[in-house]
This record gives C-alpha cells, structure tokens and sequence, in this order.
C-alpha cells in the first residue's frame, strides 16, 4: 500500500502501543482494544509507504493520547512529535470544510479527512461512519473493525 490515511482512533492506539504494550489496558482511550489489534494495527502501517494525516486528526490525537498520568503523556507526546517529522499532513482550509455538505452530518475532523483523500490515499478507520462516507466519495478504505473480526 502507497499511502495510508490512519483516523484518530487508531493514531491513539498506534502510539499507546509503541510506548507500552500494557497500556493498551489502562489508557482510557485504548481500552476496547487489545496488544493483537495494536500488532496488527502496526504491522498494516509498516506496509505502507507512506502515512497521510491532516492537522484535524493530529490535534485530536494529541489531546487524547494525553488523558493518562505521568510518565506515560510525556512519552507519548514525544512520539507524536517524532511521528509528525515522518508523516505527510495535507491542510485544508477549516472555512472550506464546514462549507462541504459532509460537515453538518460529519464534523470538522471526518470533512477533512475526506478531503485529504481527493488527493490520494488509503483510508484506515474504525469509525463506521466515516469508512461508508468515504467509500461512497468513490476513495478506498480499510474498517479496521473488519479486520479484527477474521
């Protein structure tokens, strides 16, 4: 796979995992996961060549993987800092998205998403929602749900 388009959700626990398998368990935004989803969560973003997010989907990352105590918030704001110097962020203008029709039923973050697929890209999701907007805009998509449940 070229380009993959990974969603907050999974961000979150991309990051949880890499820190601390063991904190899949106890950080409050990983805990419907497990260290199998989180291993094949990494081993589908290793295959990619790269790794496309947008502005809106690293502000809400960051503010999620952040809900825990020390040491674990410092160590996982490090590595969205080292994640940020590798990935590829595509920015769309706020004031274009909310005038997109896909705001009013997707919000902010989810329009932004979908627009960064017009330039290309593999959406990966968890979010149901998103994954049939997505595909129904004509992109490729990947329900992370989906894979978890062969």
């Amino acid at each position: 796979m070229k380009e993959l388009l990974v969603d907050t959700n999974l961000l979150v626990l991309l990051f949880v995992g890499a820190v601390d398998e063991r904190a899949i368990a106890r950080h409050r935004r990983t805990t419907t996961y497990d260290v199998a989803a989180f291993r094949l969560l990494a081993t589908i973003v290793r295959q990619a060549q790269s790794i496309i997010v947008t502005p809106h989907v690293l502000t809400e990352t960051s503010n999620l993987i952040r809900q825990c105590g020390e040491p674990l918030a410092g160590r996982l704001g490090a590595g969205l800092a080292i994640f940020v110097s590798q990935a590829t962020e595509r920015v769309s203008a706020s004031l274009d998205l909310v005038r997109d029709a896909q705001h009013l039923r997707l919000g902010l973050t989810d329009t932004a998403v979908l627009d960064a697929q017009t330039r290309g890209g593999v959406l990966l999701t968890d979010d149901n929602g998103l994954y049939l907007a997505s595909l129904a805009a004509g992109h490729a998509a990947i329900n992370f749900a989906h894979l978890r449940d062969r």
